[in-house]
């Protein structure tokens, strides 16, 4: 006869879920419709001012609508010849590349980010990212959902 062994005492398997009571999660699909849009996503500016950088726009695809993540998924894409500002956060970032391919500078270091290459930025890294090629940049960023404002960093 063979003896029942015991759930692991480790994992709480019969525990409810906690709920959060500031805002209600849902669930949440944005088809892709091509072309790097979604339906239900908006295109947003990159920022609201400043001559610092050229021909990128935003689109927030996860934490701004309602979600209670810690973090944020934002797809950017920018057009060749464009570029994000020169700065640095104490809050971390992902990059990856989906669309075309394009550059980030770190520190004093450059990436070719290229199709699902991933890119860690560390907190209070200098960073910048560029499209000196043909076809436009897309990628994905991840940044936490709480971050400070970038500081810009103004090159001599």
């Amino acid at each position: 006869m063979r003896e029942r062994h015991k759930r692991p005492s480790s994992c709480d398997w019969e525990a409810k879920p906690k709920r959060r009571e500031s805002r209600p999660e849902r669930t949440a699909f944005y088809k892709h419709r091509g072309g790097c849009s979604w339906n239900g996503i908006k295109k947003e500016r990159y920022k609201q001012s400043g001559d610092e950088w050229a021909d990128i726009v935003r689109k927030t695809l996860i934490g701004t609508h309602g979600e209670t993540t810690q973090f944020h998924l934002r797809y950017f894409e920018i057009a060749p010849g464009g570029y994000s500002s020169f700065e640095m956060h104490t809050h971390e970032h992902v990059i990856i590349g989906i669309r075309g391919k394009g550059r980030c500078s770190v520190k004093n270091k450059k990436y070719t980010i290229c199709y699902l290459d991933t890119l860690y930025i560390e907190p209070k890294a200098p960073h910048q990212l560029e499209n000196p090629f043909q076809e436009p940049f897309g990628f994905f960023c991840i940044v936490n959902a709480k971050r400070d404002k970038p500081r810009l960093i103004h090159r001599d």
